[in-house]
């Protein structure tokens, strides 16, 4: 019965492979995209699994207002800043600057 239910992991990096590089979105805008009833913990959880996939960009994932609280989770805790800093993301004291401007909304850019 088990194999019945979706792969939500598969689901959540389905959707942060859309994310497009400079960009940046929420766990809780990813959960509500899908419809997951545990929110954003769960996409949370992906994104910790996510760092052996190299084709998901897990560092694009931040909390709803744009700190970087998954940074703990990457190779080194300044990993997280440096792959969002290289794709022109400004990053300061953790947080995205100008996050409304970086936000990107998988409901308003996808049809998946």
């Amino acid at each position: 019965m088990k194999n019945e239910k979706p792969n939500y992991f598969d689901l959540v990096y389905q959707v942060v492979r859309e994310i497009p590089e400079g960009r940046a979105t929420s766990y809780g805008t990813i959960a509500h995209y899908l419809g997951l009833k545990s929110g954003a913990r769960m996409v949370g959880y992906a994104m910790n699994a996510a760092h052996s996939l190299p084709d998901v960009p897990a560092h694009r994932v931040v909390n709803r207002i744009g700190m970087l609280t998954g940074k703990h989770h990457f190779s080194t805790p300044t990993a997280m800043q440096e792959a969002l800093e290289k794709e022109g993301v400004i990053v300061e004291n953790d947080k995205i600057k100008n996050f409304d401007q970086v936000f990107w909304d998988p409901e308003k850019e996808l049809l998946i």
